[in-house]
C-alpha cells in the first residue's frame, strides 16, 4: 500500500549513502540504520540511531535533515523548521533541505515562507520532482491555480507515476472548471496506483461523477484488504459510499459511510464538542450589548459576506453574485478569522472575551486591516465576496468592523444539510462532521446564532434558503441582488456560465445549470432518525453562562 501525500511531502529525499559519505564508518552505519527505521516510520528508533551521530557531529546537515523529518512526522513543526534551518547553515545550497524546510513551514501555517523555500529548491535542483509537487500544492492551497498547474505538470514530466501530483493536478483542473480533464487525471492516477484512496475520493468528490458496478466492486475489494492503512481506508470508504449510493444500494452505502466516518472521527483525539458549543454560546452573549457608534458608517460597503455551514448552497450563491459585472468572487478567504486571531494574540485574551473592551477605534482599525488583507484576493470590480466557512460565528464582529458590509446567510434543511456533511470528507477542520450527534449539535449552534444575527441586524443580514433558491431561482436571485444593492443583470440567472476558479467541494456542481434540490435523507432512514432526534435537543442559551 502506498504512503500518503503528506508522508511523501515530509520525507521526500530520504537519506542516501552519498549524503553522509563524509562520516566515519561507525557513524555511517548509524545513519543507514536511521534511514531504514525512517523508511518504516519507526520514529523512536530513528532518533535513537541518529543520537550518536548528532553527539559526534552536531552540525551534520543530513543527520539534522533526518531529525527534521522525524519532528515533522511527529507534528512538531516549529522544531522541524529549526532543525532544517540549522542544517542549511552548513549546506545553504542543498535543495532537499529547502524542500523539507518548505514542507514544515507549510505545515505550521507559514505559506509565504514555504513558497519561498520551494522556489529555492526548484531553482537549485530543477529535476527535483518533490519540490515541484510541493510548490504546485502550495500554489493550489493559496488559490493561485494558474501557477499551480504548470508546477504540477512539471512534476509529472519528471515522474509520470507521481500519483499525489496527478491527483493534485486533477483537483486544480476541477477548480478551473476543466472537469473532463480532472476526471482523466484521477482515473490515470488509479491506473498507476489502484489503491490510491485520494484519487478514488477525488472522483467521488466531483459529485457529478457516477461510479459503475465494477468500480464499486473494486472499492469494496480495497476495503476488504487488511493491508490498507487507516488514512487510505477513510478515502476509499467515502468513495465506496458514493459508488454504492450511485447504484441505489443505500444500506451498503450507509454502512461504508458510518465506518469511514468512525475512522476519521477517531483521528481527532483532542477535539472537544462541549467546548466548541460553549464557545459559540459565549460569542452570542458577547454581542448582545449595543455596539459603539462606528467611526465610518460606510466602511466595508464593498464587502459581501456569504456565510453558512458547509454543503448549504454558499458556492452557488457566490457563483450567482460572481456573474454580476460589479462583483469579484474571492472565495474562501482566511483573512477575517486571521484578523480576529491576531487581535486576540495582541491582547493576550481569547475571542470573544475582549469584545466588551474594544471601542469604535479598535473595530475601525480591525475593519481596515481586513480590507487591506482582502485586496490581494480581489480583482478590479467595486464589490467582492468572502465565503469562508469560518465566518458564520463572526457576524457580530463583522458588523462592528465593517458596518456597511452585507451578509448573506445560506441555510438548508437541517437534516439534509447534516447528512450532506456526513457524506463529505473535508480537507481540514470540520471535526464535528464525522459524527451525527456532533453534526446536529453544530447545526443547533449555527441556527441559534443565525437567529440572533437576523434579529440584531435585519438590514444587513439576509437569510437565503437553499431549497427556495433552486426551486424558484428568479425571485430569489432578484431578492439577493436587491439586498446587496446590485442592479439586476440577466447573467446572474446563468451562474454556471461564469468562468472562474472554484476551490470547494461544489466545484463541479456549480458548472451545471441551477436545478431543484435533491432530498437524500429518505434513502438513509437510520441517519434521518438519529439526526431528527438530535436536532430536537436544546442548545446552550447565550445568557446564563
Amino acid at each position: 500500500m502506498s504512503s500518503s501525500p503528506q508522508s511523501r511531502a515530509a520525507s521526500a529525499g530520504r537519506a542516501q549513502p552519498e549524503r553522509y559519505a563524509d562520516l566515519p564508518a561507525a557513524l555511517r552505519r548509524q545513519m543507514a540504520a536511521a534511514a531504514e527505521h525512517l523508511a518504516a516510520d519507526r520514529l523512536p528508533q530513528t532518533v535513537a540511531a541518529l543520537t550518536p551521530v548528532l553527539q559526534a557531529r552536531a552540525e551534520h546537515p543530513e543527520a539534522l535533515r533526518m531529525l527534521g523529518i522525524v519532528l515533522h512526522k511527529s507534528g512538531q513543526f516549529d522544531d522541524a523548521v529549526d532543525a532544517y534551518t540549522q542544517a542549511l547553515q552548513s549546506a545553504p545550497d542543498d535543495a532537499l533541505l529547502w524542500n523539507n524546510l518548505g514542507s514544515a513551514q507549510r505545515a505550521r501555517g507559514d505559506g509565504e515562507s514555504a513558497e519561498a523555500a520551494f522556489r529555492r529548491a526548484v531553482t537549485l535542483a530543477p529535476e527535483l520532482t518533490a519540490a515541484w509537487y510541493n510548490l504546485g500544492k502550495m500554489y493550489k492551497t493559496q488559490g493561485r491555480l494558474e501557477l499551480a498547474q504548470p508546477a504540477l505538470e512539471r512534476a509529472l514530466q519528471l515522474d509520470t507515476r507521481h500519483v499525489p501530483a496527478r491527483v493534485t493536478l486533477g483537483e486544480t483542473l476541477r477548480s478551473l472548471g476543466e472537469v473532463d480533464a480532472a476526471v482523466a487525471a484521477f482515473e490515470q492516477a488509479i491506473r498507476d496506483e489502484p489503491a490510491a484512496g485520494g484519487a478514488w475520493y477525488a472522483l467521488a468528490d466531483l459529485k457529478t461523477y457516477r461510479f459503475d458496478a465494477g468500480q464499486a466492486r473494486r472499492l469494496q475489494g480495497l476495503l476488504g484488504d487488511a493491508r490498507l492503512g487507516d488514512e487510505q481506508r477513510i478515502f476509499v470508504g467515502f468513495a465506496a459510499a458514493k459508488a454504492l449510493d450511485d447504484l441505489g444500494r443505500y444500506d451498503e452505502a450507509y454502512a461504508a459511510l458510518v465506518e469511514a466516518n468512525r475512522l476519521k472521527r477517531a483521528s481527532f483525539t483532542d477535539w472537544d464538542a462541549d467546548a466548541l458549543e460553549h464557545h459559540y454560546a459565549q460569542i452570542g452573549a458577547a454581542f448582545i450589548a449595543e455596539a459603539p457608534e462606528p467611526l465610518d458608517p460606510q466602511l466595508g460597503a464593498e464587502a459581501i459576506f456569504v456565510v453558512s455551514l458547509p454543503r448549504s448552497g454558499s458556492t452557488l450563491t457566490e457563483q450567482i453574485l460572481a456573474a454580476h459585472s460589479q462583483v469579484d468572487a474571492a472565495g474562501e478567504m482566511p483573512d477575517l478569522a486571521q484578523v480576529i486571531d491576531a487581535e486576540s494574540a495582541r491582547r493576550g485574551v481569547r475571542f470573544p472575551y475582549w469584545v466588551a473592551e474594544a471601542d469604535a477605534a479598535d473595530w475601525d482599525r480591525l475593519g481596515r486591516e481586513y480590507l487591506a488583507r482582502a485586496a490581494r484576493w480581489r480583482g478590479t470590480a467595486p464589490r467582492f465576496t468572502d465565503k469562508s466557512l469560518a465566518n458564520w460565528p463572526l457576524i457580530g464582529a463583522i458588523r462592528r468592523m465593517l458596518p456597511a458590509a452585507r451578509i448573506v446567510n445560506c441555510r438548508r434543511d437541517a437534516v439534509e444539510n447534516c447528512l450532506s456533511c456526513f457524506r463529505q470528507l473535508f480537507a481540514q477542520s470540520h471535526e464535528y462532521s464525522y459524527d451525527l450527534d456532533d453534526l446536529a449539535r453544530q447545526w443547533r449552534s449555527y441556527d441559534r446564532l443565525s437567529r440572533q444575527w437576523v434579529q440584531q441586524f435585519p438590514g444587513h443580514f439576509l437569510d437565503s434558503r437553499y431549497e427556495d433558491l433552486v426551486g424558484e431561482p428568479e425571485p430569489r436571485i432578484a431578492e439577493l441582488l436587491a439586498f446587496c444593492a446590485l442592479p439586476f443583470e440577466a447573467a446572474c440567472r446563468e451562474p454556471h456560465r461564469v468562468e472562474r476558479s472554484v476551490r470547494t467541494a461544489s466545484a463541479a456542481q456549480v458548472r451545471q445549470p441551477i436545478g431543484a434540490a435533491r432530498a437524500r435523507a429518505s434513502r438513509y432512514p437510520e441517519a434521518e432518525r438519529r439526526l431528527r432526534t438530535a436536532l430536537e435537543r436544546p442548545s446552550l442559551p447565550t445568557n446564563g453562562l
